[in-house]
Formats: C-alpha cells, sequence, structure tokens
C-alpha cells in the first residue's frame, strides 16, 4: 500500500530556505517501507483564501512561518489541528505564551536560573474608554527608579512580546531608565537583571534536534553566528541543549531557538519565546545546512509515523519533577526525561538512522551543486545593496564551502 504525505509551507517573505527544503525533498524522492506502507512525500506552498470550517485538508505536515503575525492563517490551522489532525510545527495555541512573559513564569517555576524580572505596567494607557475608571480605582502608583533599584543595575528593558532585539535597551542609570520607560509607549516591558557572561549562546530546535551556536549579537546579521565547534565544555553544552529542549517539549513548540548567557559553569536562560526563529541562508551560513536535514528528518518522521498532535499543555507533571526535594543538576535531569518521553528521542533516533542515512550525502551534493550557488547569488542580491553583492556572495561561498570541507562525504566545491 503506498501512501503520500503532503508537507504544507506557510510563508511570508522566505524564499532561501524553503526553496532549499523544496528541492531536497524532491531529490531524496524518499520510499520509506514503514508499517506496511511505501511513504513518499511531496512539499506545497499553502495559499490563504476563505475556507471552510469543515473542509478537510490534504496537508498532513504544516511548517508554519507566517501565523505568529497573520491571524487568518492561524485560524485555520487551529481548525486543521483540532478537526483533522494535521500535524504543526508550531503549536498555534500557545502563541500567547511566546509573549515570553509565560515562557518566563514557567521556567522559573522549574527552577531554571532565569535572571531577575519584573513586569512594568504601560507607560502610555491603552486606548479603551475604561481605562481611566480602572486605573483610578485599582492601578497603584509605583516608583520606577525604586523597582529598578531592587533589581540592580545594569539592567535591560525589553518588550515583554518582542522580537528581533526590537526594543531592547541596556540600562546603565535613572536616567536611561525614564527615558527608556518614556520611549515605550503602549508596549508592555520587562525588567531584566543583566549578566555578566563569558560566552553569548543561542541554540536552535527542529523537533528532536538541537544545534547549539555560539552568538555575538553586537555583530551586523550576517556575522552574529560564529563558527565555532569547541566554545562550551561537555557538561555546559548538555545544559544548554537541555534547557531548549525542556522549553520546546513543555510549551508543545517543535521550531524554536533558545538564547542563554553562561557564566562559568552557570547557564541563564534569557529568551526561549521564538514562533517564527532565524532560519535564513544569511544568518545561520555555515549552520544552513543542518537545519534544513533537521527540518526534513522532523518533518518525514512525524508524517511516517503519524505522531499525533499535542495540543494540550500537561505542565503538573514538569512542576511536580522540580518541586521535589532534589539538586538542580537531578531536577534538570528529571525534566530532560520529560522532554526526551514528548519527543519520542529514541524512537525518533532509531528511525532516523533506519531511513533517512543517506541524507547526509545528499544534503552535500546539494550544497556543493550549482543550483544552491545560484540560489545563494539570488539571495545576496536580494538582501545587499549592489555595491556589497561581490563581498557577501564570497563570504557565504566561503562559509559554505568550509561546511562542506567539515563533511566526510563529499569534497568541496571547486
Amino acid at each position: 500500500m503506498a501512501t503520500k504525505h503532503l508537507i504544507g509551507l506557510l510563508l511570508g517573505m522566505e524564499e532561501d530556505w524553503s526553496r532549499t527544503f523544496e528541492e531536497l525533498v524532491r531529490r531524496l524522492d524518499l520510499r520509506i517501507e514503514h508499517g506496511g506502507e511505501t511513504h513518499r512525500y511531496e512539499t506545497e506552498r499553502i495559499t490563504i483564501e476563505p475556507f471552510d470550517l469543515r473542509a478537510k485538508p490534504r496537508y498532513d505536515l504544516v511548517v508554519d512561518r507566517l501565523a505568529h503575525w497573520y491571524y487568518v492563517p492561524r485560524e485555520w490551522l487551529k481548525k486543521v489541528a483540532l478537526m483533522d489532525g494535521v500535524y504543526l510545527m508550531n503549536n498555534p495555541f500557545t502563541f500567547q505564551s511566546m509573549e515570553k512573559h509565560a515562557a518566563y513564569c514557567a521556567m522559573m517555576r522549574l527552577g531554571l536560573r532565569v535572571p531577575e524580572t519584573w513586569l512594568l505596567p504601560q507607560k502610555s494607557p491603552p486606548e479603551d474608554a475604561r481605562f481611566a475608571y480602572t486605573a483610578d480605582r485599582y492601578n497603584q502608583p509605583f516608583d520606577l527608579e525604586e523597582v529598578a533599584g531592587r533589581i540592580g543595575y545594569p539592567l535591560f528593558m525589553k518588550p515583554f512580546d518582542g522580537g528581533a532585539w526590537v526594543g531592547v535597551s541596556r540600562i546603565d542609570d535613572p536616567d536611561e531608565l525614564r527615558r527608556c520607560y518614556d520611549e515605550s509607549g503602549q508596549r508592555i516591558m520587562h525588567l531584566q537583571a543583566a549578566v555578566d557572561f563569558d560566552v553569548f549562546v543561542r541554540s536552535l530546535s527542529i523537533g528532536g534536534d538541537t544545534m547549539v551556536m555560539r552568538f555575538e549579537p553586537d555583530r551586523p546579521q550576517h556575522d552574529r553566528y560564529q563558527v565555532s565547534h569547541d566554545f562550551l565544555t561537555a557538561q555546559v553544552g548538555q545544559e544548554v541543549t537541555r534547557i531548549g529542549r525542556i522549553v520546546n517539549a513543555f510549551f508543545r513548540w517543535e521550531f524554536n531557538s533558545c538564547e542563554t548567557l553562561v557564566t562559568g559553569d552557570q547557564v541563564h536562560p534569557i529568551d526561549y519565546a521564538n514562533a517564527c526563529p532565524d532560519v535564513s541562508l544569511t544568518s545561520l551560513h555555515y549552520y544552513f545546512p543542518w537545519a534544513m536535514k533537521a527540518l526534513l528528518r522532523w518533518a518525514v518522521f512525524c508524517t511516517t509515523t503519524r505522531r499525533p498532535m499535542r495540543i494540550n499543555l500537561d505542565p503538573m507533571r514538569w512542576f511536580e519533577a522540580a518541586d521535589e526535594e532534589r539538586s538542580y543538576e537531578d531536577r534538570l535531569a528529571a525534566c530532560a526525561e520529560l522532554a526526551d518521553e514528548y519527543f519520542d528521542q529514541q524512537v525518533y533516533e532509531e528511525f532516523c538512522a533506519e531511513h533517512l542515512g543517506h541524507l547526509d550525502e545528499v544534503t552535500a551534493e546539494l550544497i556543493a551543486d550549482r543550483w544552491f550557488d545560484d540560489l545563494l547569488v539570488e539571495t545576496v542580491r536580494t538582501t545587499f545593496p549592489e555595491h556589497e553583492h561581490e563581498k557577501f556572495v564570497a563570504h557565504y561561498r566561503g562559509l559554505l564551502g568550509a561546511w562542506l570541507e567539515d563533511q566526510p562525504l563529499t569534497q568541496p566545491r571547486g
């Protein structure tokens, strides 16, 4: 019996990773024998149009890169998850938690070393006729400087629902504090203690896979991910990986990034709720092929095994593990076991070993191919000003060439 699985891509402006993923699926031309069936795979870009709530979708899995800001496709995603069992990356029912505040609360509850964090009322009131009456009766006046004093300088002010570093400010004194708060307008802001760190880490998780990368946020966008393989000890690297996986399993997020600050052997998670993590070629460069492989592995695993979409959260199991009288390391290990259970980690790894052993070779062949080089050149031309095209084409060719040299199954392009 033959079964064809259609992987839908719900996209915004992205072309680089989506075209690479589509081409990788096409070149692999997978035929996986599993459960008495022969499984095949195709991709399709999803269009947005009126929909009948009882209509049956054609997709088995949807990679969503749009619904975090565009509500029409978000409501379609909710419908196909609730009514039709379509597997989604990510879960639209926990987008509210991706406003970061709930994520901070949950991870503090689990005992992670989240820096001291306060939420501030809006500087400018919401545009609602009821606000004046409510504020007069219930809003307590507060001393902004006194709150900052409890946290201690330096600190960061950042939107509780922010992304892409928009609205994030480092605060070193009361004058900066007042100025940034006045400029925040109607946005709800967090104040968070600064951490004197040795290494800034961003880990990207896709399904059961995580890549831990050294990140330099003060550098230009194209140079933030540093190609560095041994910048963490094995123990700290394991903790960073576990934290990202715990966050994702707790909230049912399967396409997410996590930022952590490492000081000595202590790991402080500071941002780990990203509904649409960066996977662009011009950002990830050397790590871009890994992301494409991880996305394909998880999509094929979920569709082939008919992994059920987990809509509901189950926080009490996690809280019970964290509440037991045990060390930080033991609590983290207990939560990591729950994360492995959620991701079916052993089953997933065995599936990949059995059915996707040739993925590395095919991906390396694709990255070395003229097709991908043409995509790289096109992406640079649509991303950077004309006078920088030659420089950045050489820059990215060099990084992808370095990735190819590090692969055991291919030779770098000449």
